[in-house]
């Protein structure tokens, strides 16, 4: 397989590993774009959260719940932002399934949030379309 993030895993290719166990890895994102961005992924190869099975996002949730925590209580950090896109028009770059974990100060001056450019549909009618 072709895929960076399955060779990071597998070792072929090198990281700043932040954490791993068994299943997965969090590690240093290399895009330069703010300080402390993580990546984290499970190991075996999923393209996004729609072909990931419930065990694997239990596990990877439980990681991405232990690396927030050691940001916040062991590393001075306020909070993190949690970001994971699924599918080329949600903005997914790598087909892995793989979340972001941005550490956050408060006035750090990161707009991580994304900017909508407001509802064009009736909440009502949307509400119809997207309820179980």
């Amino acid at each position: 397989m072709d895929c960076i993030f399955c060779k990071i895993a597998a070792g072929e290719l090198p990281c700043e590993k932040v954490y791993e166990d068994a299943h997965t890895l969090v590690f240093m994102d290399i895009a330069g774009d703010v300080d402390g961005h993580m990546l984290a992924i499970p190991k075996r190869h999923f393209e996004n959260i729609f072909d990931c099975d419930g065990e694997t996002l239990d596990r990877l949730m439980r990681t991405v719940k232990l690396i927030a925590e050691h940001c916040t209580k062991a590393c001075g950090y306020d909070g993190v932002n949690l970001l994971n896109a699924n599918g080329a028009s949600a903005g997914q770059s790598v087909p892995h399934f793989h979340i972001h974990i941005i550490p956050r100060t408060a006035g750090d001056n990161i707009n991580a949030w994304p900017s909508f450019g407001g509802a064009t549909s009736n909440i009502d009618n949307i509400y119809q379309k997207l309820k179980l």
